[in-house]
C-alpha cells in the first residue's frame, strides 16, 4: 500500500511541476511583451547602373542566360547626379536549377555618416518582372541582424527603386557582449 501513496503522490507533485512552471515560463511573458514592437526603418534608394563615359547609352543590366554579376551605385533619388549613398553588388545565376539558390544574393553596402555597414537581400525567387520583393535576411554595423523586406522596382530610366522596410531584434532581448 505504501508504495502506491508514494507512486500517487509522485504523479501529483510532477504534474504540479508542470503546471507551475507553464505559468511562470519565461514563453508567456515574451508573448504577452509583444506588443512592444522591434526598432523599424523605411528606406528609399535607387541602384543606378554604371555609366560609360564614351558612350552615350547606359547598359541594362538584364541577363538572359548566365550568371549576372553586377557593382552598381546606390544613390538617393533617381538621377544619376544624386548623392551618393553607397553600393549594390551582387552575384545572381537565373538558370532554372540555381534560381533558388541561397548563394543568388544582392548585397546593399551603405556609406553615409548616419548609416554604416551592409545589408543581404537574398534574390532567390526572382520572377523577372518589372517589380520584384526580396527578402532581407541580415546586415552588418548599422543593420546589425536586420530582417524585413526589399521591394526592386524597375524605374523608366532603367534604374530600380529599392524600398526597404527593415526591423530589427528588440535590444532588451540582446545578449550582453
Amino acid at each position: 500500500m505504501l508504495p502506491r501513496i508514494i507512486f500517487c503522490t509522485a504523479i501529483a507533485l510532477a504534474t504540479l511541476a508542470v503546471i507551475l512552471l507553464a505559468l511562470v515560463s519565461p514563453v508567456v511573458h515574451k508573448r504577452q511583451s509583444k506588443n512592444h514592437s522591434s526598432p523599424r526603418l523605411a528606406l528609399s534608394l535607387y541602384i543606378q547602373p554604371p555609366y560609360i563615359a564614351s558612350s552615350k547609352t547606359r547598359p541594362v543590366s538584364k541577363s538572359d542566360g548566365g550568371a549576372f554579376i553586377f557593382h552598381h551605385t546606390l544613390t538617393e533619388g533617381p538621377e544619376n547626379t544624386s548623392r551618393a549613398v553607397g553600393k549594390a553588388q551582387g552575384f545572381i545565376v537565373p538558370i532554372e536549377h540555381f534560381a533558388h539558390s541561397a548563394f543568388n544574393v544582392i548585397y546593399l553596402t551603405f556609406e553615409t555618416p548616419q548609416y554604416s555597414g551592409s545589408l543581404s537581400v537574398q534574390a532567390n525567387q526572382v520572377n523577372h518582372k518589372d517589380t520584384e520583393k526580396l527578402t532581407v535576411v541580415g546586415g552588418t554595423g548599422s543593420f546589425a541582424f536586420a530582417r524585413g523586406h526589399a521591394v526592386f522596382a524597375l524605374t523608366d530610366r532603367q534604374t530600380y527603386h529599392v524600398k526597404l522596410q527593415l526591423k530589427f531584434p528588440n535590444p532588451s532581448h540582446t545578449i550582453p557582449g
